[in-house]
């Protein structure tokens, strides 16, 4: 099975005070550096070393962050150079790259088509200005217009638009605003999150304490951003958009093909800062191995390990129970038995039956799949699927395929 490749670029021209990923502002100097030892590993490919085997050809690459694109155009074909001479690449990969919206120079979006890349994401938020201020992103909303112009000039029209529910001063009526932006651009993917608040970001940790820095009181509560996640459901699925996983949205056919295989436990490898891999296991009795990175610019840089976590099959069975429910076409459980055994759907009976009777999931004949109100609560209903035993709570749902 061809795999999905990660490069994971953890700079940025300003730190998002929502931001919790392991990304931040650092001096220029330190990129070629870091570039190099991304390389490095991509020609190593040590992933062999850990009990795991691939076969490496790859039909999916995504470039994320952080911003990539703050990188030197000599740097970023440096990377893709690499990746070619280390991986075949099938001849329809889909090739991702994050974009900051206002980064992509004339010459940036010459060395993305030049380089093969078919697919931009751009972080772009909010299409009002006055939120994507208030949170750090520097960018206008004619950029993103502008952006979006100048990348279907260059025959890049497979767009995705990044959009937060629930960022300061966002209202019904802006956030509205935002999606009537988003329809009227055309672009076949959205990505739509809500607001994360934990202590892993400045906006959190200030909400958290009931501050009022990073223009925290003027976060809308969590109703109000329920209410605009499930406005962006229904506006975007008139427009023909539709909703394919719990925050993503597409066009037939345009559905991320890389992002598919974090959710579909199909096999990928992660190069760089916090970056992630699963790949299958050489081990007898395991099913899988995730490798991870460290979280630190520093350790990286360092040489630090590559740090394994064996699968078993048990934690595999967790694994498809709450990443394929994230998908809204469900799983078959007929489908997880012929895989796993009966014994595997009797387990999980209990489980089950109780989300059927809370209104968290429903049936489709064989098929399971989230309610409207199950992914508003989708961290409770994966929770019901993840083993308190010990060697099974390492498996971090947040971290897997970032």
């Amino acid at each position: 099975m061809p795999l999905g490749l990660y490069i994971s670029i953890p700079f940025c021209r300003t730190k998002c005070s929502y931001c919790n990923f392991a990304s931040d502002v650092f001096g220029r100097a330190v990129f070629q550096n870091y570039v190099d030892r991304v390389c490095s590993d991509l020609d190593k490919a040590r992933a062999h070393q850990m009990n795991a085997w691939f076969d490496a050809i790859a039909d999916s690459v995504y470039l994320g962050g952080g911003t990539p694109t703050v990188l030197d155009i000599e740097q970023l074909e440096q990377i893709f150079v690499t990746i070619r001479q280390d991986f075949g690449l099938r001849p329809d990969a889909e090739i991702t790259v994050e974009c900051a919206p206002g980064t992509l120079t004339t010459a940036m979006i010459d060395v993305l088509q030049r380089s093969g890349v078919n697919r931009v994401s751009l972080g772009v938020q909010s299409f009002v200005d006055i939120e994507a201020a208030s949170v750090g992103r520097l960018h206008k909303r004619t950029n993103v217009l502008d952006d979006i112009t100048r990348l279907r000039a260059a025959g890049i029209s497979n767009i995705n638009i990044d959009l937060i529910a629930g960022l300061p001063h966002q209202t019904a009526t802006s956030w509205n605003l935002s999606l009537q932006d988003t329809i009227a651009a055309g672009v076949p993917h959205v990505s739509v999150y809500m607001l994360e608040v934990d202590q892993d970001s400045r906006l959190g940790r200030e909400l958290i304490a009931g501050g009022t820095k990073y223009h925290a009181h003027f976060v809308p509560d969590e109703d109000l951003i329920a209410d605009l996640y499930e406005t962006a459901r229904e506006q975007l699925g008139a427009a023909g958009i539709s909703q394919y996983e719990i925050s993503n949205f597409a066009c037939p056919g345009r559905e991320s093909k890389h992002n598919l295989k974090y959710w579909t436990r199909q096999p990928y490898l992660g190069f760089g800062v916090d970056a992630h891999s699963m790949l299958p296991s050489s081990t007898d009795g395991m099913d899988a191995v995730r490798l991870s990175t460290p979280d630190s610019l520093e350790q990286y840089l360092a040489g630090a390990q590559l740090k394994p976590t064996a699968i078993n099959r048990r934690a595999a069975l967790e694994e498809t129970f709450f990443l394929g429910l994230r998908l809204n076409r469900g799983m078959d459980l007929r489908t997880v038995e012929a895989e796993f055994g009966k014994a595997a759907i009797v387990e999980f009976g209990e489980a089950i039956n109780q989300l059927r009777a809370d209104g968290l999931i429903e049936f489709h004949g064989d098929v399971v799949r989230l309610t409207p109100t199950g992914r508003l609560l989708s961290n409770e209903v994966f929770e019901r699927f993840i083993s308190l035993e010990p060697g099974n709570k390492d498996c971090d749902m947040e971290k897997i395929g970032t």
